[in-house]
């Protein structure tokens, strides 16, 4: 298979004119019976996607704990008491192995996060040799590292890292409720800059946070109404974990979470809609709603960052059921 022709399976085409979605109208999306708006979800999925292909990403924590945001979901966060230890940076040696492992296990784009507000110039150095190292496996490469400014979007991308990705979390008018150490124009910022210097953005957000339905029609219409939107949206549910203040919000009903896939879809025709974090809780009849719904990405391995994510043995077995595939192994 040509490289022109992968570069095309994993990048849809994109409209030609983007469309502006009100609050009010994503919130109607949301309120659509849930038949018509799954059956609109996988039009529009249908239309720029193989609906059975499934691109897999393995995501590796490279710095583990002691982050300076106040962030009330993360149990990384050092103004919370979870058990989560600040660790030193992986040596680049071992995170080359994961990302070998994962593509052996057939992963085509290998994610490297770090616990930090922002890098340092020399753990920015280090990140670099690592996207390098990753990259010469023949992956894609993506990167969650905090706030850049100009010259480390710069460094980044001359080592070919593929992806950034920056959250925007959730609404701008829910997000004072969640982060306190960080605006959310600080976000727009860091995305900007990563879009000036020729890289994709990964951006999405998390659901179940306490949020009402206006402010998660709102998380996604500010997505959606990016220039361009993100090429990868990942749709975090809110894994509770204790000592944070998010531990005992109330779950999200499944099937809230299934529309807001349908949602990101059919305002994002073009991007890649990721299962994310909360898999783990799903059972495998929601998960396959979701991919009906136009979900075509997913966290794949048997952790995230610090919590935990299905095995690939699982992972594998509801594909097959569903007589779906990874994208890269699709002929």
């Amino acid at each position: 298979m040509s490289t022109q022709t992968l570069k095309f399976m994993r990048h849809a085409r994109r409209p030609a004119t983007q469309r502006h979605w009100g609050v009010d109208e994503v919130e109607a999306l949301f309120k659509l019976p849930f038949a018509d708006l799954l059956y609109r979800a996988q039009q529009v999925h249908r239309e720029h996607f193989d609906p059975n292909a499934v691109q897999l990403s393995t995501l590796i924590s490279i710095k583990t704990g002691g982050c300076s945001e106040d962030c009330s979901y993360c149990p990384q966060s050092s103004f919370h008491s979870t058990g989560v230890e600040d660790q030193k940076m992986l040596g680049v040696d071992r995170v080359v192995a994961a990302a070998r492992y994962a593509k052996q296990n057939g992963a085509d784009r290998f994610c490297m996060g770090a616990a930090w507000r922002e890098p340092s110039d020399a753990d920015l150095a280090r990140v670099v040799e690592m996207v390098r190292a990753v990259r010469a496996l023949g992956l894609e490469t993506c990167a969650t590292l905090g706030m850049l400014n100009d010259e480390q979007t710069e460094q980044l991308r001359a080592a070919g890292l593929d992806y950034y990705n920056h959250n925007l979390d959730t609404a701008p008018e829910f997000y004072g409720d969640i982060i306190s150490t960080r605006d959310y124009q600080d976000r727009l910022d860091t995305l900007e800059r990563v879009r000036k210097a020729g890289m994709h953005i990964c951006s999405g957000g998390i659901v179940g946070m306490g949020e009402n339905l206006t402010q998660r029609a709102g998380l996604v219409a500010q997505l959606a109404n990016m220039e361009p939107y993100p090429d990868s949206v990942p749709i975090n549910n809110l894994v509770k974990v204790e000592g944070t203040p998010l531990a005992q919000t109330e779950d999200l009903d499944p099937l809230d979470f299934v529309r807001t896939i349908a949602v990101a879809r059919i305002t994002m025709p073009a991007a890649r809609v990721r299962l994310s974090a909360g898999r783990q809780q799903m059972s495998d009849a929601v998960q396959a709603l979701c991919f009906l719904a136009g979900a075509n990405s997913i966290f794949y391995g048997d952790q995230l960052l610090t919590t935990g994510n299905p095995d690939v043995q699982r992972d594998r077995a509801l594909l097959d059921k569903l007589g779906m595939y990874p994208l890269a192994e699709k002929h």
